[in-house]
C-alpha cells in the first residue's frame, strides 16, 4: 500500500494511497501498511492510471533473513549479526538500478513508471522479517526496515530536491515513525541516509532507510542516561541547555525561527552539523506545520554549504535522534529531544578521517578540526 503526496494551490499537503501487488511466493509480501508517495496522480490530484495496474514482475527468489541478536556482555550493547546481507546488490551500473523506475523491460523494486517519494520493505534487512530468536530478548524478528526513495531521478541527490519535496520526505518519516512505533516489539525509530561511496553506499539512487530497532541503540541510550543525570542534578532538560549554549555561540551555520543548525563543540567528524528544533518534541511526527515547512528551507540551506565546503559532493550520513517508543523509564520520552545529526569523514579534498587505532581501539575520538573554524567555513560557503 501506498501514499502518493503533492501540493495543492493552497501549498497543503494532499496524499492519496496507492497499492501495487508483488508476485506471490516469490518474496516476502511487503508489509500492509506501506506507504509510497509516486506520481501516479497528476497535479490536479487526479488519478493517470489504475493503482491496481502497479504489479511487481519480477521472478524473484524468496528473500529469506537469518538476522540474530547477540549481546556483547562486556560493551553492554547488542550486535546484529544478518550473514544474508553479504549478497545484497553492489553498485550495479546506472541502467540496471533497482531503485529506479520501472521502464519497460527493465523492473525494478519500484512498479511504476515515475514517483515522488517511495518507501517499501528492504529485501536484505538487518533484522526483522521473521528472522530466529537466538539468545535472550529482544526478538529480531520484532525490528523492520525500511528503503525510502527520495525521487525518481537516479541521477539527483536530497541536497537537489525541492523545498516542497523535502517537506514530502519529512511528512514520509513522520508518517512511518508513527507506523513502525505501533508494532510490537519496535522499541526506536532512526529514519538515516548514507550518502557517497566513502560511507559505503551500495547503490548510488538518491535513497535512504528506516530502522525500526527491537532495541535502543547505544548513542540514544546514553543520551538518556546523561539527560536523566542532568535533570536530576539541575532541575533542567538537558538538551534544552544544549541548544540555548549553542545559539549564544560562535557554532551556529544557521537559524531560523523553528530551527538552528550548529557545529557541536565536541564535534567527533570532520564535519558535523546537528539540526535542531527550538521547542521541545520527542519525535517527527510532533512537529508543526511551520516547523516542517522551515525545516525543508534550513536543510537544504545546510546540505548546500556541506557541497560548498570542498567543492563536490560531500559523503555523509545524516541520521534522525528520536525518543524510544517505549521508554524503559518514566519521563524518558519527555527528556528525549528530536534533532537531526549530519556527519562526514571528509576531513580536506580527497582526503578522509579513517576512524582508526583510537576512535576503533579504544572508543575515543580524536578530532583534526576546531568546531569553530568549521562553523566558520559553512557559513562562508555557497
Amino acid at each position: 500500500m501506498g501514499d502518493s503526496g503533492h501540493l495543492d494551490d493552497r501549498g497543503a499537503l494532499r496524499r492519496r494511497r496507492t497499492r501495487h501487488r508483488r508476485r506471490p511466493g516469490r518474496r516476502r509480501p511487503v508489509i500492509s501498511d506501506e506507504l509510497s508517495y509516486p506520481a501516479a496522480f497528476a497535479e490536479d490530484g487526479t488519478p493517470e492510471r489504475d493503482p491496481a495496474t502497479l504489479v511487481d514482475h519480477r521472478d524473484l527468489p524468496r528473500t529469506v533473513s537469518a538476522s540474530q541478536l547477540r549481546y556483547d556482555t562486556l560493551a553492554g550493547e547488542w550486535v546484529a549479526v544478518a550473514s544474508h546481507r553479504q549478497d545484497r546488490t553492489y553498485q550495479p551500473p546506472a541502467d540496471q538500478c533497482p531503485l529506479d523506475p520501472t521502464h519497460g523491460e527493465h523492473h525494478t523494486e519500484i512498479p511504476t513508471p515515475d514517483y515522488q517519494v517511495v518507501v517499501f520493505e528492504n529485501r536484505f534487512p538487518s533484522f526483522g522479517g521473521g528472522a530466529p530468536l537466538s539468545g535472550e530478548t529482544p526478538d529480531p524478528a520484532a525490528g523492520r526496515c525500511e528503503v525510502v526513495c527520495f525521487t525518481s531521478d537516479h541521477s539527483s541527490s536530497f541536497g537537489e530536491l525541492t523545498a516542497a519535496r523535502v517537506r514530502l520526505v519529512l511528512d514520509v518519516w513522520a508518517d512511518r515513525t508513527a507506523e513502525l512505533a505501533a508494532l510490537p516489539g519496535v522499541a526506536q525509530v532512526f529514519p538515516f541516509e548514507n550518502r557517497g561511496a566513502e560511507i559505503g553506499v551500495t547503490l548510488a539512487h538518491p535513497h535512504g532507510q528506516i530502522y525500526a530497532y527491537p532495541y535502543v541503540p547505544p548513542i540514544p541510550a546514553r543520551m538518556l542516561d546523561r539527560a536523566r543525570a542532568h535533570m536530576a542534578a539541575t532541575g533542567r532538560n538537558l538538551f534544552d541547555d544544549v541548544l540555548r549554549a549553542e545559539r549564544a555561540g560562535e557554532r551556529v551555520v544557521v537559524a531560523g525561527e523553528h530551527w538552528t543548525a550548529f557545529v557541536p563543540e565536541a564535534a567527533r567528524y570532520p564535519v558535523e552539523v546537528h539540526l535542531y528544533p527550538h521547542r521541545q518534541v520527542p519525535d517527527i511526527p510532533a512537529l508543526t506545520d511551520a516547523e516542517r515547512d522551515e525545516f525543508a528551507e534550513i536543510y537544504l540551506d545546510v546540505l548546500g554549504r556541506l557541497d560548498a565546503l570542498y567543492g563536490d559532493p560531500l559523503p555523509y550520513v545524516a541520521g534522525w535522534q528520536q525518543a524510544p517508543v517505549r521508554p524503559e523509564h518514566d519521563g524518558d520520552r519527555e527528556l528525549a529531544r528530536l534533532h537531526l545529526r549530519i556527519s562526514s569523514i571528509r576531513r580536506a579534498p580527497g582526503k578522509l578521517k579513517y576512524l582508526a587505532g583510537s576512535e576503533t581501539g579504544a572508543g575515543a575520538f580524536v578530532s583534526d578540526v576546531l568546531a569553530e573554524s568549521v562553523a566558520q567555513r559553512l557559513r562562508d560557503a555557497r
